[in-house]
């Protein structure tokens, strides 16, 4: 298995598994060898592709048969006293701060072109089990955070995060956070 960023700083995070190799690479011309992929993933990150060439490289290095998934997930779901507090700081407080792009995520990719011959995907979340701490830790890397912060408006986190722990309780209590997963599968065809 190979995994590929265009980002040095990306690849150099990635925890390490025996099985995969890590390569600096763009999607877009990733060094594969042709037909050498069963299945082309690109988890949260189509939306900053040029999909055009993107797709041009997945049928390229695609095995014949082989698969492409765009996977993403957006505004994540925790129990409602607390998942009220999140979608008011997503949707409203950071409302402007987002890139344009984000809206992709937020439909679940379903608006973007998908030149290939769709296979039905099976419903999956990611789900961790995070105190408050993890969760604000998550939420801090947000592009939108980052863009809040920029803005002067640091107060607004700080807000947040008191509100979010005063709804939490014992901070070292642990909650089911879930993302539902959206995927856009498709079967690859070779090229014409």
């Amino acid at each position: 298995m190979v995994a590929t960023d265009a980002s040095a700083a990306q690849v150099a995070q990635a925890v390490q598994h025996p099985r995969v190799r890590y390569e600096v690479a763009p999607a877009e011309a990733s060094g594969l060898p042709d037909a050498s992929v069963d299945c082309a993933v690109a988890a949260q990150a189509a939306h900053w592709f040029d999909l055009d060439a993107y797709y041009r490289e997945v049928r390229r290095v695609s095995r014949p048969g082989g698969l492409v998934a765009l996977v993403t997930y957006a505004v994540l779901e925790v129990e409602p006293e607390v998942e009220r507090l999140m979608a008011q700081f997503y949707w409203h407080t950071l409302d402007g701060h987002w890139p344009p792009e984000r809206r992709l995520v937020e439909e679940g990719y379903r608006s973007l072109p998908f030149p290939f011959e769709p296979v039905e995907a099976p419903p999956l979340a990611l789900e961790h089990r995070w105190n408050v701490e993890q969760l604000l830790g998550y939420v801090g890397t947000w592009s939108a955070v980052q863009s809040l912060k920029k803005a002067g408006r640091g107060e607004d986190l700080e807000r947040f995060g008191a509100e979010l722990r005063a709804a939490w309780g014992d901070p070292s209590r642990e909650r089911l956070i879930r993302w539902p997963l959206s995927l856009r599968l498709g079967r690859v065809s070779p090229l014409t």
